[in-house]
C-alpha cells in the first residue's frame, strides 16, 4: 500500500465540474494498492497516517498531529502510484491491484479513519477526476506499507 500524504490549506476533488469532496486545512491522500496488501496493512497504515506529527507548531517546528490542528481529510484513490516507468515511455501498472480488490481496501481504508478520526471527504473510486489543492508548506510524504511494516 501507497499513501502520499500531502499538508493543504483546503483540496477539493471534481468529477465532470462537480464537486464532490472538499475539505480545509488537513490531509490530501492519494492512496494505491498492489496484489500483497490486506486488510491488517489497510489497519497498520490508518494508525500510521493518524499519529503523525507534521504541522508545524507556534515555534514552526513540525510538531503537530491532525488532531492538534482539528485538519480535516481528503482521500483519493490513486492506482497510479504503482506506476514501473523503468522501460518504455509508458508506464506499466501491473503492480496495480485489480479494481474490485483495490476497492474494498480503499472502502475499508475511509470506513477505519472515520472510525478512528472522524467523517472524511472521499473522491469516487474509478472515477475521472480533478483534484485541486493549496499546499500548506509543501509538505510531502510518500508512505509505502513494503517500507513501513517490514
Amino acid at each position: 500500500m501507497r499513501v502520499l500524504l500531502q499538508t493543504v490549506n483546503e483540496a477539493h476533488v471534481e468529477i465532470s465540474n462537480k464537486c464532490v469532496g472538499k475539505i480545509n486545512k488537513g490531509y490530501l491522500l492519494l492512496v494505491g494498492f498492489t496484489d500483497t496488501d490486506s486488510e491488517e496493512i489497510v489497519t497498520k497504515m490508518v494508525d500510521k497516517i493518524l499519529s503523525l506529527r507534521v504541522f508545524a507548531d507556534e515555534n514552526r517546528q513540525i510538531n503537530l498531529s491532525l488532531y492538534d490542528v482539528n485538519g480535516d481529510i481528503l482521500s483519493i484513490s490513486q492506482f497510479t502510484l504503482y506506476a514501473d516507468a523503468s522501460k518504455g515511455r509508458r508506464p506499466s501498472f501491473i503492480n496495480a491491484m485489480r479494481p474490485h480488490e483495490a476497492e474494498n481496501l480503499y472502502d475499508l481504508f475511509n470506513k477505519l479513519l472515520e472510525q478512528k478520526y472522524r467523517p472524511i471527504a472521499t473522491g469516487v473510486f474509478g472515477a475521472d477526476m480533478q483534484v485541486y489543492s493549496d499546499n500548506d508548506g509543501p509538505f510531502t510524504l510518500i508512505l509505502d506499507s513494503e517500507e513501513l511494516f517490514k
